[in-house]
């Protein structure tokens, strides 16, 4: 793909120009990856501070330029942005480089605790870990609901799509990609017809401490002769992407059938891909929803720990599809150990996660200055934003229900049938944790992994002095 490239759009080597060698840059996204905890925001303030702020590859214009792009893609914005400036620098190769570095490190941690999470379930030390686990995750999701609704409900129109979006989905289950794209679609609308409210929100603001001009920067002003665009080459680099996404889920679709599990993970996961919009949390709602209710590969506490498994865990939060792709194929193993097909399923579910990442990056990059001044395309992006405070609302009032109640009950609101808890079976040692949590995180504004490795302990100690998980 790099020789292919250099033959199509020319021009000397760019790391000759910025002085940046691919041994060195190995290195940079290495400790990236190794530091990139804490959910896409955390993950995006650690590249600035290493790639913008230290080594100065590139200013702040062309980097919130990528973020700006990245944030109107489908996928984990933080992993794309990696493969973009990969790119910039180090052409195709540099991008391959940075985007499957940045996702290696959460591929090892969440498979090996998959294989602890099957094996070794039931000990008390594990069932202690999640258990501490889920209370601080219900708290994080919470402080994500309010931290995504500070940037995008600017104005009424804004909350009353959040609104719209909660109802939708809590009451009347909704699908995902359908308020996505209804949302999108509104906002478009709005951009189009230059409506106010839709023409304030969407984009990144500041993101590090210290601003550096593009002038100054190791790449400079100027744009690299190979991020220029050119139709030939976005067309047979997508080509080649598609058919490395596509050709893998046709083959087990015409080999296995298509109700075979790794079928099923294959082309759920690759739809996923497509309308993953709106961050991972809001992404997290429609796995679960799909995941536990309709191909009941986990159940809801276990998707709880799959979270705490990624949040823990360098890497995109997005990593914890891979754990949900696991325990599916380790449910029905086939004529293979459940180990090893729920690490077969896993891997699967990783691939579809993320070959479309590459696919948008190398084919729409060059073409990003015409997408950053369209209007609608940004108010399209203000509208899902706003849409996807009321998704994770919904992912906070479910986790809520599954970790501090034990039992639900169906009543009819609005029309729909939904379910509340049973208050008799409130678990007072979660409500206890998640209390403490909670404080630890807006009052006393700990940082998210010490307060789940601390959740965590606690939760530890709880079990081992013979406390109910």
């Amino acid at each position: 793909l790099a020789a292919y490239h250099e033959e199509v759009v020319g021009g000397a080597d760019v790391s000759k120009d910025h002085g940046v060698s691919f041994g060195e840059a190995i290195k940079v996204w290495a400790r990236v990856a190794a530091l990139s905890f804490g959910g896409p925001a955390g993950q995006i303030a650690v590249m600035h501070r290493i790639i913008v702020e230290e080594k100065k590859w590139i200013g702040e214009h062309r980097f919130l330029q990528a973020l700006n792009y990245c944030t109107l893609l489908p996928g984990p914005e933080a992993q794309q942005l990696a493969t973009y400036i990969g790119w910039l620098m180090h052409r195709t190769k540099g991008g391959l480089l940075a985007g499957l570095l940045f996702v290696l490190p959460g591929l090892v941690s969440i498979m090996a605790l998959s294989w602890i999470y099957v094996l070794l379930g039931k000990v008390s030390l594990v069932q202690g870990l999640f258990f501490g686990l889920k209370a601080a995750v219900l708290v994080i999701v919470v402080e994500a609901v309010l931290r995504v609704g500070k940037r995008a409900l600017r104005n009424n129109v804004m909350r009353g799509i959040a609104a719209a979006a909660f109802v939708a989905i809590f009451f009347y289950d909704a699908p995902f990609p359908i308020i996505i794209i209804g949302t999108a679609l509104l906002g478009w609308l709005g951009g189009r017809l230059e409506w106010r409210p839709f023409l304030s929100g969407g984009g990144h603001g500041k993101v590090g401490d210290r601003q550096v001009a593009d002038a100054d920067s190791l790449l400079g002003e100027e744009t690299p002769e190979h991020a220029r665009p050119n139709l030939r080459w976005s067309l047979t680099i997508s080509s080649i992407f598609l058919a490395l996404w596509l050709v893998p889920i046709a083959v087990l679709f015409v080999w296995l059938g298509g109700q075979n599990v790794f079928t099923q993970i294959a082309v759920f996961f690759s739809k996923m891909a497509v309308v993953s919009f709106g961050g991972a949390y809001a992404l997290l709602a429609y796995v679960a929803q799909q995941a536990v209710d309709n191909y009941h590969w986990v159940t809801a506490g276990e998707m709880l720990d799959g979270l705490g498994m990624a949040e823990t865990t360098p890497g995109p939060l997005i990593m914890v599809t891979q754990f949900v792709g696991f325990l599916g194929a380790w449910r029905s193993p086939g004529p293979l150990s459940p180990v090893v097909a729920g690490t077969l399923g896993g891997l699967l579910t990783t691939w579809v996660t993320f070959a479309p990442c590459f696919l948008w990056i190398f084919f729409g990059a060059p073409f990003v200055e015409a997408l950053r001044a369209n209007k609608a395309l940004s108010a399209a992006l203000g509208a899902v934003t706003a849409a996807v405070v009321g998704v994770i609302l919904n992912l906070a009032v479910w986790f809520a229900l599954q970790v501090l109640f034990a039992k639900h009950e169906h009543v009819r609101m609005l029309g729909a049938t939904v379910d509340v808890p049973v208050l008799a079976s409130a678990n007072i040692a979660s409500m206890a944790l998640a209390a403490c949590a909670a404080l630890a995180v807006f009052r006393f504004k700990f940082g998210m992994v010490p307060v789940l490795l601390a959740s965590s302990l606690a939760g530890v100690v709880y079990v081992l002095v013979g406390g109910n998980a």
